[in-house]
């Protein structure tokens, strides 16, 4: 199996990726950052202190009432902070004008809260004419974004919010909080209100999105498989917004810094773990095939030469195609490219080990077959290579978190 140095991320879409976003500037810090409602009260958000960078989804998450509403509100101003600094882009948001800083940052919510007495045309183009766009270039935008978000113009702009469904309003919310093109996006629970199905497919809709727009983006929710999902970084949030871990969701998932943490993800970390790695990543060890003319003698020497309890057979084209243990090779009474189950568990090179770990869930033979796109051969994954790579990322996270404490220590007078 082939080591890496660093853990991979996982960018738009959901694919694994190298990039680091700490690699990039920071666009948004907020500076040890309280909000106290009541004197007296314990604040709401406790001595913040955090980084946005620049291109990065950065998720905050954490249960209901910790504080990760209240921290996006305060980055844009709809109130205002009882201490500590909040930089937006190198500016102090206090220098700003609390108007002109909100143009300059899209807000998507839960419940979307576009003008029912507005068309779709004239949500999208709500900021562009406050800022004093004229007619036709709003109009062009608001076609522009409709294209983006997956809306035909021609069938939409004209139309009312009442007349959308709840997913078709929510990608008319995330076009709104496009339209003036700004750098930063804050999203407040966005897909909360559909259902799972018509939120999979926002998500994965953003996602495409994100690739494309590349905008720095701090997002709320209290679920951790969407954080895990949509996020580059994610923020573990206690109550008054202490943070509890921030780091990638792949180093989140493998070592969990404490009890809060590990409680809060809940069971099957590990196996979330696994949508972090791809099976092109895996050194895959050489596995005993057979073609639909081998001879049963011959396969039945093969299978004894191999340390493996299964042969592979491949049609004519090179796909995999039937599954031959022993008993298999045994049975005379037919041919042998019609005995042993069919081969359903198969996954590309890119998939992820999650989508081997599921296929191989549907194999008789409890492993997965390698192919090409073209649907041809590579190879066969197996649990005990997904155990080592399970192994490998606890081992890197663990690492990753022992060097930061050996340099904090070092730092420290």
């Amino acid at each position: 199996m082939s080591e890496t140095t660093s853990t991979p991320q996982v960018g738009a879409a959901g694919m694994v990726s190298d990039r680091d976003p700490t690699d990039a500037p920071v666009m948004i810090h907020l500076d040890g950052v309280e909000k106290v409602y009541t004197p007296g009260a314990a604040p709401a958000v406790e001595k913040l202190t955090l980084d946005v960078h620049k291109g990065e989804i950065l998720v905050l998450v954490g249960p209901s009432g910790c504080g990760k509403s209240t921290t996006l509100r305060l980055i844009n101003r709809m109130i205002e902070p009882t201490a500590g600094r909040i930089i937006f882009d190198d500016e102090d948001v206090t220098d700003i004008d609390a108007n002109e800083l909100r143009r300059r940052i899209g807000y998507v919510i839960q419940r979307i809260g576009l003008f029912p007495h507005q068309t779709i045309a004239e949500n999208i183009g709500t900021v562009p004419r406050l800022l004093g766009w004229d007619a036709e270039r709003t109009r062009k935008r608001s076609d522009e974004l409709l294209d983006l978000v997956g809306l035909e113009p021609g069938i939409y702009r004209d139309r009312y919010p009442k007349e959308l469904s709840g997913g078709q309003a929510q990608r008319v919310g995330v076009a709104r909080a496009l339209a003036a093109d700004p750098p930063v996006m804050l999203m407040d629970e966005p897909f909360g209100a559909v259902d799972p199905i018509t939120r999979d497919r926002l998500q994965n809709e953003f996602l495409r999105l994100q690739a494309e727009v590349q905008k720095t983006i701090v997002f709320v929710t209290h679920d951790i498989d969407e954080a895990v999902k949509m996020g580059d970084r994610i923020a573990i949030l206690r109550e008054r917004s202490v943070v509890a871990q921030l780091d990638t969701p792949a180093r989140i998932l493998s070592y969990p810094v404490d009890d809060f943490v590990d409680d809060f993800i809940g069971s099957g970390s590990t196996l979330k773990g696994l949508h972090f790695e791809r099976v092109s990543g895996l050194a895959i060890p050489e596995y005993p095939v057979v073609r639909r003319d081998t001879p049963r003698e011959e396969a039945r020497r093969i299978l004894d030469m191999s340390d493996f309890r299964w042969l592979l057979m491949l049609d004519e084209r090179g796909r995999p195609a039937r599954w031959l243990n022993e008993t298999h090779l045994a049975d005379t009474s037919r041919p042998l490219h019609e005995v042993g189950p069919v081969v359903r568990a198969v996954v590309e090179r890119n998939a992820t080990l999650h989508d081997a770990l599921e296929a191989m869930i549907t194999s008789s033979a409890g492993q997965a077959v390698i192919v090409h796109r073209d649907g041809t051969y590579v190879g066969v994954v197996q649990i005990e290579l997904l155990t080592e790579v399970i192994g490998r990322m606890r081992r890197e996270a663990r690492k990753h978190y022992e060097d930061l404490e050996a340099t904090q220590t070092t730092d420290t007078p």
